[in-house]
């Protein structure tokens, strides 16, 4: 199967626009070689080596959030606690400054809303738009870590001195997997982050036995990725024919994978519909498999495990405070804004 889409972003966003060069040169929508290459390069930041020396980090984040808010008993989970943790991570990760993150998370949802199923013009300028903003943003830092030497917790560093076989990164490249970057890393942990504690606040039972067996704390976060996983759809193309089910596919078949679905089997997980923090096994697909399987899973899953388990030990009476509001998209499943309480 191939995950290459000139063919189709080429009618959807035009040749050559920012959308277009973003799409179909970041690591997610290419094969091997090119594929190979970027995330070789990219793996030396998720190793595990790399990771421990990052939690630190991402718990000073998370505790920062939660007291930030403790005292006023409320705040919006999505817009002042899941989205800020992983979007300062990344932006650590690639040595962006701390006042010159703001307008990152307006990039992302961008960029990645312009790739839903129909994307209507008003949709494309804002993602052809936030590519541009960011890849001139990138170029700059990227000149100034030019003049450095790379070393081990520098992931842009690495991307910009890195080599896989005797060959970079070419300008381009870099510039457009920096944005895969955030758009991946921000998009899986948020809602993550977000669906998780709905579903929690939804199984009050599930909350009250995560509270009093903190052991559940793990399954609990496999769980939320298997009940309401954050990427929904994926698509491939047909390489070869292929059998399925007893029906033969032809080379050329443009295959819509329902990520979802899969994950509400009744065949491979018994009662799909309900929200058990204690499933196994609970072998689920929300981070995809093979060669494309998401390369910041342990990542996704650290931010996670320590956003939802403080969130949960700290904050008393957790609840919903007002109505929340879905993203509204069919690619990704998520909130635009989730209001809740707790006795402060």
């Amino acid at each position: 199967m191939s995950s290459d889409k000139k063919a189709e972003f080429g009618p959807k966003f035009g040749v050559g626009t920012p959308l277009y060069r973003h799409h179909t040169t970041s690591l997610v929508f290419n094969d091997p070689p090119l594929h190979t290459r970027v995330r070789k390069l990219l793996a030396a930041a998720f190793t595990p080596r790399a990771l421990a020396a990052m939690q630190p980090r991402i718990e000073a984040v998370v505790d920062g959030l939660i007291v930030r808010h403790a005292d006023s008993g409320r705040m919006d989970l999505i817009e002042d606690f899941a989205f800020r943790l992983p979007v300062e991570v990344i932006c650590d990760m690639l040595g962006v400054p701390a006042g010159e993150r703001t307008p990152f998370r307006r990039y992302s949802l961008a960029i990645l809303g312009a790739l839903e199923p129909v994307a209507g013009p008003e949709r494309q300028a804002a993602g052809n738009a936030a590519v541009a903003e960011f890849s001139a943003y990138l170029d700059a830092l990227i000149a100034e870590r030019r003049k450095r030497p790379a070393d081990d917790g520098d992931v842009l560093g690495v991307l910009v001195h890195g080599e896989v076989d005797g060959e970079r990164l070419t300008h381009d490249e870099l510039v457009q997997n920096c944005i895969f970057l955030l758009n991946a890393g921000h998009e899986t942990t948020t809602n993550l982050i977000g669906n998780t504690v709905d579903a929690l606040l939804r199984f009050p039972d599930e909350l009250q036995r995560l509270r009093h067996d903190s052991s559940l704390l793990k399954s609990c976060i496999e769980e939320g990725l298997r009940f309401e996983s954050s990427n929904q759809l994926g698509n491939r193309r047909l390489t070869a024919d292929l059998e399925i089910g007893g029906e033969l596919l032809a080379a050329g078949t443009y295959l819509h994978i329902g990520i979802g679905a899969a994950n509400r089997d009744p065949t491979r997980f018994p009662e799909p519909d309900r929200f058990d923090i204690g499933r196994d096994p609970n072998r689920h697909f929300a981070f995809g498999s093979g060669v494309h399987m998401c390369l910041g899973a342990v990542l996704a899953r650290l931010e996670g495990t320590i956003a939802i388990g403080r969130l949960v030990g700290r904050l008393k009476g957790l609840r919903r405070d007002g109505a929340p509001e879905r993203g509204g998209r069919a690619r990704f499943r998520g909130f635009n804004r989730y209001p809740i309480a707790w006795t402060a």
